[in-house]
């Protein structure tokens, strides 16, 4: 499921957005859906979306979240605790529309 999500995204990223950072924890137990969405979909989402930056931030002990910016310096975030990766998938579909 989450690569589908990634891929009704396809290249829509900087539609609404101008930047998503992802910070996780290499090893805890509440990062796994986000270390696992990375693996399974980062390559997929860059390569539709080459010039658009998308940050993964790995930092031991960090809470896993989404930070989504848009125009004019507008941030939001998600906290991604015990997500699986189609969760994180659909959250990132949700900050996408959003703004």
């Amino acid at each position: 499921m989450a690569a589908a999500t990634v891929r009704s995204i396809g290249s829509n990223l900087a539609k609404n957005l101008r930047e998503i950072r992802l910070h996780l924890c290499q090893t805890s137990p509440a990062s796994q859906g986000a270390r696992d969405f990375v693996e399974q979909n980062y390559v997929a989402l860059k390569t539709a979306n080459p010039n658009f930056p998308i940050l993964i931030r790995e930092c031991s002990g960090v809470q896993p979240k989404l930070w989504a910016r848009y125009d004019f310096g507008k941030e939001r975030s998600v906290a991604l605790d015990n997500m699986s990766a189609d969760q994180v998938a659909s959250v990132l579909e949700t900050v996408v529309s959003k703004q």
